[in-house]
């Protein structure tokens, strides 16, 4: 065997509809266009959604809803996470939360690139461990439990 003889396996390759080419092809004349009408016609059809005149579904159906383009996106990180992932007296960043995977970001190399607007600590949860937290935004109950417990909320600008 040699490249010469290499072949297409049986049925592989179909030759193409030839349209209008006489009464013996079984697709000639009207080429299989019927009699007449847009269809039948050069550049003839219809556009898409077209209904025939009927009012079109994407017209009878309400429109619900928008999007806010203006929207920020927040991370969640409740202090019930905190006890769970750290230990006492540990610093928690953006850059260790983003490594333990508990907010979405990616790295580029060093740099910390984060995949929502900021990051907010909620007080859901208990926390019994003193540890410094740094993070865009935080609620009064987080804030409290984390002083609670011997620690600090810092806010991180940006």
């Amino acid at each position: 065997m040699d490249l010469s003889t290499l072949k297409a396996p049986k049925g592989a390759n179909k030759a193409r509809k030839r349209l209008g080419r006489g009464p013996g092809s079984g697709q000639g004349k009207t080429a299989g266009k019927g009699h007449k009408g847009q269809n039948a016609r050069a550049g003839g059809g219809v556009r898409r959604g077209f209904e025939g005149g009927q009012m079109p579904l994407q017209r009878r159906l309400p429109k619900r809803g928008f999007y806010n383009r203006f929207a920020k996106e927040v991370a969640a990180v409740n202090v019930r996470d905190l006890e769970k992932f750290f230990e006492a007296g540990d610093d928690v960043t953006l850059e260790v939360l983003a490594k333990r995977g508990l907010i979405p970001a990616r790295f580029e190399g060093d740099k910390l690139i984060l995949k929502v607007d900021y990051v907010k600590v909620l007080g859901d949860g208990e926390l019994s461990k003193k540890m410094t937290v740094h993070a865009h935004k935080f609620s009064k109950s987080a804030v409290s439990k984390i002083e609670a417990a011997g620690g600090s909320a810092q806010v991180v600008e940006g």
